[in-house]
């Protein structure tokens, strides 16, 4: 199949890419490439894609633009025939939404309706794209289930995801598209972001810093390691969403509809405290993390929880990977990546630790 990813050079549309080609599968991947974080880590994945391209012998091309930019996507569709859009790019991060909210109306409001109209114009026959467990807000009802409700979202990225699902839905409904979104829950390992928390603490413990711990350390997050992630990301999109025929409009869902529309979360479904968390990277590490324990941050939430039940009925998959090996197999390629010496850190030549640029 031909294969549009849009997020390419981030964290899961890397992984992404990589497995897709592994199996043969031609890639056109899209990014804007922007400077929320390191650019460097961006241009590192995209040079390991074109490696993996060459070894493989599948056919790949990296395309840069924004899909913000309605005539840029519009001529990228008009380029290329796509079998398939796995749509990642977005302007992620909770905290960051409070500072720069336009920049989440542009990229994920306007960029996704962009895409909407292309897979809609090229008759693309499916549609996945990445919604958030943020959606569920403070929802108190664990685990969550993608049957409940999540209208009230705590901060503005997640609005907009959950206004990504409600327009997906209204595709779906017009024009037959068939579309499925995922919600993942807390997303981890190698290639990661650096304004995440596991770049974040292994970055200060390694310094000998303190690390902030968010409500007191009273957070349990559902860890999900990224090849868990990307698993159910090929698997949904090689399984074209379909009307439910058992529909109730008496009683609708919002994860289903008797257009080609579903929801899934895609999450462990094992949820670990956040000290437990900093425990395993100490453990990987090798050295003792020093706590700055610190209240609660706005927008945030206590817990999250995954209940994949319906991805697994969907697609016979659940991720499987444990915290303590997901975090040593993020730390093995922290360490390599950014050339560290035990306890001290030293950076490689070229190489820029997380939030700065090389050079």
């Amino acid at each position: 199949m031909n294969v549009l990813v849009t997020g390419a050079a981030g964290f899961i549309g890397y992984h992404t890419v990589k497995r897709l080609l592994e199996r043969g599968d031609p890639v056109v991947g899209y990014d804007v490439v922007s400077d929320y974080y390191d650019v460097s880590l961006k241009h590192a994945r995209l040079r390991l894609l074109e490696d993996v391209a060459d070894r493989s012998g599948t056919p790949y091309r990296f395309v840069q633009g924004d899909i913000a930019d309605h005539r840029a996507v519009e001529g990228l569709f008009n380029t290329y025939v796509f079998d398939r859009v796995i749509h990642l790019a977005a302007q992620a991060g909770v905290r960051h939404s409070l500072i720069d909210p336009r920049a989440y109306c542009d990229a994920n409001l306007v960029g996704f309706v962009n895409i909407l109209e292309g897979c809609r114009h090229a008759r693309v026959a499916h549609l996945t794209y990445a919604s958030t467990s943020s959606v569920y807000g403070s929802n108190p009802s664990m685990p969550f289930r993608e049957e409940r409700g999540a209208d009230h979202p705590l901060q503005l990225y997640a609005a907009t995801k959950r206004a990504n699902e409600l327009m997906a839905h209204s595709y779906s409904h017009l024009f037959g598209l068939p579309t499925t979104g995922l919600r993942f829950f807390t997303v981890y390992g190698p290639w990661g972001r650096p304004d995440m928390a596991p770049f974040t603490f292994a970055r200060k413990i390694l310094a000998g810093q303190p690390i902030p711990v968010f409500n007191q350390g009273n957070h349990s997050r559902d860890f999900t390691y990224v090849d868990d992630i990307v698993e159910g990301v090929i698997r949904v999109s090689d399984t074209a969403a379909s009307g439910d025929p058992d529909f109730d409009r008496e009683r609708p869902r919002p994860d289903r509809s008797s257009a080609p529309f579903r929801i899934y979360n895609i999450g462990n479904g094992t949820p670990v405290s956040l000290l437990d968390y900093i425990a395993a990277l100490e453990k990987a590490l090798g050295c003792p993390a020093i706590r700055e324990y610190l209240p609660m941050q706005p927008g945030d939430v206590t817990d999250t929880f995954a209940d994949g039940t319906a991805l697994y009925e969907a697609v016979g998959y659940r991720p499987r990977t444990s915290v303590e090996d997901g975090v040593a197999r993020f730390v093995e390629w922290y360490v390599d990546y950014y050339a560290v010496d035990h306890p001290a850190p030293r950076l490689r030549v070229g190489a820029a630790m997380p939030g700065t640029a090389a050079g």
